[in-house]
């Protein structure tokens, strides 16, 4: 059988269309794909507060802020770099040995499953093409946020839960190829169980406005949740009942009482407000898909 011709398999790859070199093909293998892209890159900044604006000693809003470029592989390996220079280490001496162990304030497992979710999956289209992926280390957490926002048929509270759709699966299989990626569907539950396993919060994932954010708390933001938390009584068990997330109607049948606006008022919101519970949507806290899950355990 004669061979494939090189433009045939140049298309069946997905690095030519229609005789033209693809965005997938620049992404992966282009020296400098910003050349072409500019604003196809991440930008990173560490802040010295829990919110934007807050000023350090210094007078200076950041504590380092970076544009990260290059193939998809360089931004990916720049931004763990970007994290590791950042976050704080805590340093442990057993008493027994002596030994020295190192405690990041993230698991890196868990921000590269995150920056590789956002490089892969986020809106590459004509439409969010001038918009960066953003990461911003505060002092309690670290957020990371994609263009184009959650896609295809699953919700937040199903992530990790259900097969996802794919975007772009052309830059899927292509990682997987270069080693990046397992294409498992397994990168939000490592993220879930990385946190887990070094007693952080669960990460939060926000679909709003066009764009997924992945927020990751570090120990400074579960102290702060621990000791509001304890100020909370949930008289009512709604912390486990919504470790299944639940509806609006399933919180106020669940709680039975004639008054559902006092008793949302009076056992949901501060369950909330304490960060015990969180909401699917909560830029649109009034949305009828609306979902209230757990993210602490009592």
């Amino acid at each position: 059988m004669a061979a494939t011709p090189t433009e045939q398999l140049y298309t069946l790859i997905g690095v030519t269309k229609s005789g033209q070199v693809t965005l997938y093909a620049v992404l992966l293998f282009s020296p400098y794909p910003q050349a072409y892209f500019p604003q196809l890159g991440i930008i990173a900044a560490s802040v010295p507060g829990t919110e934007l604006g807050v000023l350090d000693e210094k007078g200076q809003r950041f504590s380092d802020s970076r544009r990260i470029e290059g193939t998809l592989s360089e931004m990916l390996e720049g931004t763990l770099a970007f994290v590791r220079s950042n976050m704080r280490i805590a340093t442990r001496i057993d008493p027994q040995t002596g030994k020295r162990t190192d405690i990041p304030q993230y698991p890196m497992d868990a921000v590269r499953e995150a920056v590789l979710n956002a490089l892969i999956h986020r809106d590459y289209s004509i439409h969010t093409q001038g918009m960066p992926i953003q990461i911003t280390m505060y002092t309690d957490r670290m957020e990371i946020s994609s263009p184009g926002g959650l896609y295809g048929r699953p919700r937040v509270d199903q992530l990790g839960k259900t097969q996802p759709d794919t975007r772009n699966p052309v830059l899927v299989t292509a990682m997987e190829v270069l080693g990046e990626t397992e294409n498992r569907y397994s990168g939000i539950p490592r993220i879930q169980h990385a946190m887990k396993e070094m007693g952080l919060p669960a990460p939060v994932f926000t679909d709003s406005r066009g764009t997924f954010t992945v927020t990751l708390f570090n120990g400074n933001y579960a102290a702060k949740q621990l000791k509001e938390a304890l100020s909370v009584v949930d008289e009512k068990g709604l912390i486990a009942f919504c470790r299944t997330p639940r509806s609006r109607k399933d919180i106020l049948d669940y709680l039975a009482i004639p008054s559902r606006q006092y008793a949302q008022k009076r056992y949901l919101e501060p369950l909330i407000r304490a960060g015990l519970i969180a909401m699917s949507e909560p830029d649109h806290p009034k949305s009828p898909r609306q979902r209230f899950y757990t993210v602490m355990k009592s």
